[in-house]
């Protein structure tokens, strides 16, 4: 109120958001709920040694549409030269990573990674009826000579 901001009454809603019983095997049981904040979905997971703590990873809806960022932009520039697409893929995944790169978020990381991976070997092929790039020599042809950064928890306190 005092910067003159409110809440938008459709966007905001009250989560019962505790931390489950120490019995509990799920916490969905228990109605505990998630909720998206910035990014991130926030949900209550076990820890390696058996406490429940609270986690995040992004959000299913932000990994969706950067998978489908990164395959529409591979297809609407597979003509340009592969280090210039390299180059672009690199600036395009250390950005995702620079923010989404917490603590518990590694398999969303590298799913991207492989979606990143699997779409760049998809549109490359398509860029000529001659194509002898597949799959299997990928890695030899075109990772070899510009690997892609892998995903690596940058963030592990916050």
């Amino acid at each position: 109120a005092k910067h003159g901001l409110d809440l938008h009454p459709e966007k905001t809603r009250l989560v019962q958001f505790r931390k489950p019983p120490v019995d509990a095997k799920s916490p969905k049981a228990n109605g505990n709920g998630t909720f998206d904040f910035v990014g991130f979905t926030y949900y209550w997971a076990r820890s390696r040694w058996g406490n429940w703590v609270v986690k995040k990873k992004t959000m299913g809806k932000r990994v969706r549409r950067a998978m489908r960022a990164v395959t529409v932009w591979c297809r609407r520039n597979r003509h340009r030269p592969v280090a210039e697409q390299y180059e672009t893929l690199t600036r395009k995944l250390r950005g995702h990573y620079n923010y989404y790169a917490v603590k518990c978020n590694y398999k969303a990381l590298w799913a991207l990674y492989h979606h990143t991976r699997k779409a760049w070997c998809k549109w490359l092929r398509r860029r000529s009826r001659k194509s002898k790039l597949n799959w299997k020599n990928f890695p030899e042809r075109i990772e070899k000579p510009f690997p892609l950064p892998k995903p690596r928890i940058i963030h592990a306190d916050v």
